[in-house]
């Protein structure tokens, strides 16, 4: 395995965690930190998603503007 793959794995089981911790801590509920780690970074994931679209349609539009400041 790659190691961006297993990068892109071991982030994932990071996000999960710290989705599912800090629900937990909030709520005290191990339902609602189990359903938060499941929507939370689906939900960022698609977000990301179109996060990305628009910055290459931003970068389409201003070929010469830089990426970083």
């Amino acid at each position: 395995m790659s190691q961006a793959k297993i990068k892109t794995l071991t982030f994932a089981v990071v996000h999960f965690s710290v989705a599912f911790a800090v629900t937990f801590l909030l709520t005290g509920s191990w339902v609602l930190g189990g359903l938060i780690a499941m929507i939370e970074p689906a939900v960022n994931t698609l977000a990301y998603f179109f996060h990305e679209k628009a910055w290459e349609a931003f970068h389409r539009r201003h070929p010469k503007a830089p990426l970083s400041p």
